[in-house]
């Protein structure tokens, strides 16, 4: 049979509200026809009520409430390139190369065309307007899938297909069995009694259990007949109220680069005043002496004014100390690491067929930088999958193994199941070993078919988690399911022994990560039941305190139950989580997890990921009811954890700001120990008060792990934003449900896990894949090799340019600070576009320090990002310095060799295009070997990007000063014939060798210095990889042997040990010098683990390490 469902619009887009009207989500069975009204607004002012009539559309379009299309792209064809331009002329460096576009253009100033300009500032605006296109197409292809989605409406008293975007508010829709909805929807009938409607909210929370929702009780036995439907009132959804805005999202390093753009701005205008005052002084002391050469009339042109325009003039010429290729190059570099992502085998998940996406492409290098994740539970670290494992019945466990000996077992494979078959509704997937259970049931155990027959009836698909039912005795039994907190206050005064029995097995559940809950019913009598079902149906009712006297019945009917045991399911852990926890965990990588589940479930899912763990310190619940109470209570954390740290006292203890609190890391290197931190989303909400937020961060950012559950989508967000803005940390948000959006947008960068749980997530984030596990390839591979190449590109970036433009600063003083230029000027234009932009572009793109492999394995390599040690101020200060000392060396070693000397024919060629030619070639030559020895991976890439870039330099020059371009373009070409008759001269590449020479040998000999005496991680591993790779025989492969783990833990997962016990040892990798101090030594995990096979494997290799340092010194 075709299942149907009638629905009408309430509230416009994206998802199921949580609660009150319908779930948006896919429509299940059971349940076959049900109708639901919907509502909408764009969110102007705050709504206090809506008048809607049904199926009137005329009257409903009066209100102009919001359409149901969905928009998530940025631009249109209209406005494309006005916001755009907009947005790329908010960049610093290009609204400074703009200005400097329209000085060209002056001619009383510019000593350059302006073609040198123009050609790589629209080079880089086109490349990045079409990068943003191809985003924004994306986000239209994504907005399109939905909003065309069908669905039937009534229109003129008939249903009729119409496209989601086309929906209006009132309207009143049909859907079937299965059917995706995308907006919020009030349920007018159903033809399922009672008219029920079952809802799966996958695409919103994870969930992928059914929800049950009513529809009104006066629509619900219309069924099929909607002809007398009238309209109802609906708020906006909780999906689009929490989800929050999307930001504009930048790096640290982009930040970063604005700051030095102006920075070298100044500095450029201190040049120019530098340069324009000593043209002021030349021109009054010896220009005085050209003016009849130069056909100036006397007075024509004063000194002051000359310096003036000379001050302009050199602002154009030093421009290039910041080039505009700089910003294109960064964005190729970004989407070259974008693809490396997307073309990742090994965060393929093959069984659906999900690979990894990066759904941006400006944000790759921050993923080096984390500090702090943020992570849901449910679909995230768990699959969201139970499996029925044990159970109590009246006393008795249900679910364990015992040997001959009535000793219990482990269950292994070798273990012969129940056999289900019998039933031919059983499920064929399940396993189940204990046969006890089944000979139980046969023998007729009273208390074990109650058992079973109140998990039958009361089940997540009914309405409540009580249900009461009459059995064919004409018997009224109240079932009831819950958390034995909840459900052990309701029990008779006569279950005292049974209570502390299944309390115990309860206890021995949880400490297995089994998720648990107690079973207990209630004989009703039957005058009593109908008495209270009237007072149900009135207090329904009500429109006065309804939720309260309801509340109230339920309380009074659930009391004196009789207990009958208790359940545990296994939430199975996903694939590689505990090694990916245990992995980012050791490259000081803090997880809190963000859950709206509840207390026991989320600490249960800790202890199983090894989040929490026997051996910490201290486990601080936080529950208070109040504000006062929550600051008394993370106040007495506070003066617990620092009483267990005598040696941190006297004034550190709360470091605050009157506007700002900022944390000193030293608090947090004082506390020793393991803590954790457990808050409830109560608590949370005064605990994120004004006057209270900084103790809960604070002790939360001293804690190794913090919990917070029952929180809200906003909440969620509220959390991120609190450690962003008081911790100044980078952070990142994963989740893989609608309620997670407002978190991924707020945090740096946002992760959606792609598969059951439905797209929301995936489409409000920066990257997407499937399974928790690909974070950790994602962050110790991907995101520090992307930090590493874009610190490098960067370091190398600012020393080139500042060693090609210095090179006029100190010409000025020799040439009357007349503004000539050193290069011709079509030098200039190619050289960042040309000579040096492909070279750069491979080493940014394809270098790498140490392998995918020992990324993996050595997470500690991961901390120079989060410290930001590889690209900062002060590395940028070495890198001018650097370039500066180039710069000094490529003028003075060319101009003291050029001085009074005589080439080998007896000629002068001290010329001024001799000595132009002589210091380009020694630039292209100099930046070319210093791009070679910055290079850690060689690819055939590279080797063709760095030498073809010198014989492409060397065509050109040759071709530019031929005979036959000359006499093309006589005025372009001016330098005819130099570059031939001046590298033909032995003196010529004396000079240029010399250069070279100077220029890089002090940087090979700091820095073969500096590896040998005080090498970084980076440096051992890498000679420990060549030490190995020269060790192993090319044609031997040891074969690959898997170990299985020494443990079963509660939760099922699969996962292969990996090399990860690298880094769990903490020892240094040099031998002469002792361990660190940094902590990381100590083994944080349960005993008897996997773990500590891990650490074992890891200190032999990092033995190695040393042994092979030795060997080769």
């Amino acid at each position: 049979m075709k299942d149907d469902f009638f629905f009408t619009l309430t509230t416009f887009r994206g998802g199921a509200s949580v609660s009150g009207g319908i779930s948006v989500g896919h429509l299940l069975r059971p349940g076959e026809r049900s109708g639901i009204i919907m509502f909408c607004s764009e969110k102007k002012l705050r709504e206090v009520e809506r008048i809607v009539k049904a199926n009137d559309r005329e009257y409903n379009e009066k209100f102009q409430y919001a359409d149901n299309r969905i928009h998530t792209s940025k631009y249109n064809i209209l406005t494309f390139l006005p916001i755009n331009l907009f947005e790329q002329f908010q960049r610093v460096a290009n609204a400074y190369f703009l200005c400097l576009l329209i000085l060209q253009l002056i001619p009383e100033i510019s000593s350059l065309t302006w073609f040198t300009t123009i050609v790589p500032l629209v080079l880089v605006i086109t490349m990045t307007a079409v990068k943003d296109a191809t985003d924004d197409y994306f986000r239209h292809k994504s907005d399109n899938q939905v909003n065309n989605r069908q669905s039937e409406v009534l229109i003129n008293s008939k249903l009729q297909n119409e496209k989601w975007m086309n929906v209006k508010v009132g309207d009143i829709i049909k859907l079937e069995n299965n059917q995706f909805v995308a907006a919020d929807l009030l349920l007018l009938s159903s033809s399922e009694p009672h008219g029920l409607c079952y809802v799966e909210t996958a695409e919103l929370d994870g969930e992928t259990n059914l929800k049950v929702r009513h529809a009104l009780s006066v629509t619900s036995e219309l069924g099929a007949d909607i002809s007398r439907l009238a309209g109802f009132d609906g708020p906006d959804t909780k999906l689009m109220q929490n989800s929050g805005k999307t930001k504009f999202k930048r790096t640290s390093i982009d930040r970063l680069m604005n700051t030095l753009v102006l920075w070298i701005f100044g500095f450029l205008i201190c040049l120019g005043i530098i340069l324009a005052i000593g043209n002021s002084i030349w021109e009054s002391q010896t220009g005085d002496q050209f003016r009849t050469f130069l056909f100036w009339n006397e007075g024509e042109k004063s000194s002051v004014f000359s310096g003036f325009l000379t001050f302009w003039s050199y602002i154009i010429i030093l421009n290039t100390v910041v080039p505009i290729s700089l910003y294109v190059s960064v964005e190729v570099i970004r989407l070259g690491h974008s693809y490396f992502i997307n073309w990742d085998r090994k965060m393929y998940y093959s069984r659906k067929a999900i690979p990894a996406v990066a759904r941006t492409t400006t944000l790759n290098e921050e993923l080096g930088q984390i500090e702090y994740i943020f992570s849901d539970k449910t679909g995230t670290l768990t699959q969201n999958i139970m499996t029925f494992k044990r159970c109590s019945i009246n006393g008795r466990i249900y679910g364990e193994v015992h040997d001959d000996l009535d000793q219990k077992t482990e269950i292994t494979q070798e273990k012969e199941p129940v056999d289900f078959s019998v039933k031919s509704q059983a499920d064929r997937e399940f396993q189940f070993f204990d046969h006890n259970l089944m000979e139980s049931i046969k023998m007729g155990d009273p208390k074990v078919h109650e058992f079973l027959r109140l998990l039958a009836l009361c089940h997540t698909v009914m309405s409540e988690e009580n249900s009461a039912v009459r059995n064919p005795e004409g018997q009224i039994k109240l079932y009831s399911k819950g958390a034995d907190t909840i459900l052990f206050e309701k029990l008779h005064p006569s279950n005292e022994v049974l209570l502390s029995l299944t309390s115990d097995h309860l206890s021995e559940f949880a400490g297995e990560g089994l998720r648990t809950l107690a079973i207990a019913y209630r004989d009703l009598d039957d005058k009593y039941f109908k008495e209270w079902h009237k007072m149900l149906e009135d207090a329904n009712a009500a429109t006065e305190e309804r939720d309260e006297r309801i509340a109230g019945l339920y309380e009074e009917i659930e009391r004196d139950l009789m207990l009958l045991g208790a359940t545990a399911v296994e939430d199975k852990l996903q694939e590689g989580v505990i090694e990916t926890v245990t992995s980012l965990s050791l490259a000081n990588i803090k997880i809190w997890v963000l859950t709206g589940d509840k207390q026991e479930t989320a600490i249960n899912i800790g202890y199983a990921c090894n989040m929490l763990t026997d051996d910490m310190n201290d486990v601080f619940v936080i529950a208070g009811n109040n504000a006062v109470e929550v600051r008394e209570e993370l106040r007495k954390a506070k003066q617990n954890l620092f009483g267990q740290n005598r040696n941190f006292s006297n004034g550190h203890v709360v470091c605050e700001k009157k506007q700002q609190l900022e944390l000193d890391s030293i608090v947090e290197e004082t506390i020793t120990g393991d803590y954790a931190l457990i808050i409830n989303g109560h608590s949370l909400a005064h605990a994120l008060e004004s006057d209270v937020k900084n103790d809960l961060l604070e002790l939360a950012c001293m804690c190794k792990t913090v919990i917070c559950c029952r929180v809200t989508p906003l909440q969620k967000a509220q959390v991120v934003e609190l450690v962003k803005k008081y911790r100044n940390a980078v952070t990142l948000a994963i989740g893989d449900g609608a309620n997670d959006v407002s978190m991924i947008k707020s945090a740096h960068i946002g992760v959606g896990i792609s598969g059951q749980e439905g797209l929301q997530a995936v489409l409000a984030s920066d990257y997407s894949f499937a399974q928790f596990r690909y974070l950790q390839r994602l962050l110790l591979v991907h995101g520090r090799w992307s930090y590493f190449r874009m610190c490098k590109f960067l370091c190398y970036f600012f020393y080139k340019n500042f060693a090609f433009t210095l090179v006029h600063f100190w010409f000025g003083f020799f040439c009357g600070f007349s503004a000539q230029t050193v290069y011709d000027q079509w030098f200039i234009t190619l050289f960042n576009i040309v000579y040096t932009s492909l070279p750069v572009l491979a080493m940014g793109i394809f270098d790498q320090d140490v392998s995918d492999q020992n990324s993996v394995d050595c997470p500690q390599l991961y901390k120079p990002g989060q410290l930001n040690l590889l690209f900062n101020k002060r590395k940028f200060f070495i890198c001018v310095l650097h370039g500066i000392y180039t710069s000094l060396v490529l003028f003075f070693i060319p101009y003291g060799a050029f001085y009074n000397v005589a080439g080998e024919d007896g000629q002068h060629i001290a010329d001024y295009q001799s000595f132009a030619v002589t210091m380009a070639t020694s630039l292209v030559i100099v930046v070319s070997v210093q791009i070679a020895l910055d290079t850690s991976y060689w690819t055939f890439i590279n080797h063709v990007f760095i030498w073809g870039s010198i014989a492409i330099y060397f065509s050109i020059l040759f071709t530019m000063h031929s005979n036959g371009i000359f006499g093309i373009f006589p005025n372009q070409f001016p330098f005819v014939g130099n570059a031939r008759h001046s590298l033909t001269q032995k003196c010529i590449w004396l000079v240029i060798l010399l250069t070279t020479v100077a220029s890089v040998m002090p940087v090979v000999a700091f820095r073969f210095l500096k590896v040998d005496l005080y090498p970084t991680l980076s440096d051992q591993i890498r000679r420990w990889q060549k030490a190995q790779k020269k060790a192993r025989p090319p044609s031997s492969r040891r074969p690959r042997t898997r170990r299985s783990s020494s443990r079963r833990s509660g939760y099922a997962f699969a996962h292969q040990e990996g090399y990860g016990e690298l880094i769990t040892s903490g020892k240094n990798m040099r031998a002469k010098n002792p361990p660190p101090t940094s902590g990381l030594e100590k083994t944080h995990y349960n005993s008897t683990s996997w773990i500590e096979n891990l650490c074992k494997k890891t200190t032999d290799t990092v033995s190695s390490f040393s042994q092979d340092k030795t060997v080769k010194l």
